[in-house]
């Protein structure tokens, strides 16, 4: 599997189920969300702008797309889970590259991590950031069933501060 394909199959909108085990402050939190992924054109403003802060050609780059949530977290059920990246991927073969994300995952801020697709097909991202390093695994169990398994360590790498596990279905609609 490439990265166009990866991203094709993910396109859609996915109901979340994700258990975190957040370890730093000894809690388990259960969050249910939405999440949509939607494909952009390589000349839309936020993919163009992404790509001229890392100095990325636009003619290098496959794929972009938008991704949104909203959810609910047992921790704070008074507060709503929401937000969106663009996300760019620049590929530096058929199954590594770099992907340029709008707002990061462990940390809000723009960010930049090195990717890579097993022969399974599972994708996995790293993202090193200031004060932590982000990894995740995403795989499809089916066309309509995928995984995501996250950790967040320590900068130097040594240490989990968090772990979640998410199953997200994709709604589909019956017309």
């Amino acid at each position: 599997m490439d990265i166009a394909t990866f991203v094709d199959r993910s396109l859609g909108e996915w109901s979340s189920q994700r258990s975190a085990h957040h370890l730093a402050f000894a809690h388990f939190e259960e969050v249910r969300s939405t999440i949509n992924i939607e494909a952009l054109t390589v000349d839309a403003p936020g993919v163009l702008e992404l790509c001229q802060r890392y100095e990325v050609a636009p003619e290098t780059i496959v794929s972009p797309f938008k991704m949104s949530w909203e959810g609910e977290s047992d921790w704070d059920e008074d507060q709503t889970i929401e937000g969106s990246t663009i996300l760019v991927p620049v590929p530096e073969s058929a199954t590594t590259g770099k992907l340029l994300r709008e707002q990061g995952y462990a940390e809000t801020m723009e960010s930049a991590g090195s990717y890579c697709l097993t022969e399974d097909g599972t994708f996995i991202l790293t993202t090193a950031y200031e004060r932590a390093a982000a990894e995740e695994k995403i795989w499809f169990a089916t066309p309509n069933l995928r995984f995501r398994v996250s950790l967040i360590k320590t900068s130097s790498g040594k240490g989990v501060t968090t772990a979640s596990f998410s199953s997200e279905v994709r709604r589909i609609s019956i017309s």
